[in-house]
């Protein structure tokens, strides 16, 4: 496809120049705990910008009518459309740590898809090979900043005596990793290699409370 779709793949791949992202996602995540209180798997749930969504659903011919609403046939149209592109290196700009040892997982499945109030709400489901919970780290982030998470919409565990949390990034501290990298390079490294979405990057940990005997 041309189009919108096609920057946002670009900007998956391309760093812009400075820290000004295009896309701008909400978040919600829900992590599977199994019995040994391993992490094995996540659901992602992706509410997109309101101008990004008018973007694809015009790219895509989708509600002609301007309601709002797409019929079933649009939105199976719809349905996964930003899981399309797969970029050779894109890790799906969720990242897993296991006592800081980064996990690798399976390409994401979609599940479900919507459009209400003006904005497109894709979820998708990854593996997670089973981490013990108290290790985990995760980052929710595009590493050239092309795109903006935020993590707004909630953590939830499946586990009832776990719980997560949410750290917000040092925005200052961030502003200023962009200004080093600005400062310290050339114009072509800064189009070609500048990646600071991990400094905007919302972290989430986990913990649970000791099992009753």
């Amino acid at each position: 496809m041309k189009h919108a779709l096609c920057a946002f793949a670009l900007g998956l791949v391309a760093a812009p120049l400075g820290a000004h992202p295009h896309i701008f996602v909400e978040t919600a995540l829900r992590f599977e705990i199994n019995d040994q209180r391993e992490v094995t798997g996540v659901t992602v749930t992706w509410t997109y910008d309101d101008f990004f969504t008018l973007l694809i659903l015009e790219d895509m011919g989708l509600d002609a009518d301007g309601d709002g609403e797409l019929t079933e046939a649009e939105l199976d149209t719809l349905f996964g459309f930003d899981l399309i592109e797969w970029p050779e290196g894109f890790e799906g700009d969720l990242y897993v740590y296991s006592a800081g040892e980064k996990i690798e997982m399976p390409r994401p499945r979609p599940i479900g898809i919507a459009v209400e109030g003006g904005f497109i709400t894709a979820t998708h489901f990854r593996e997670i090979p089973p981490v013990p919970i108290e290790a985990i780290e995760v980052l929710q982030y595009d590493p050239t900043y092309y795109v903006s998470y935020d993590v707004s919409q909630g953590v939830t565990l499946t586990d009832p005596g776990c719980k997560a949390t949410v750290s917000d990034p040092d925005q200052a501290a961030a502003q200023a990793a962009v200004e080093k990298e600005l400062n310290g390079g050339s114009m072509e490294d800064i189009f070609n290699e500048m990646r600071v979405g991990i400094h905007f990057a919302d972290t989430v940990t986990m913990s649970c409370a000791p099992p009753s005997n």
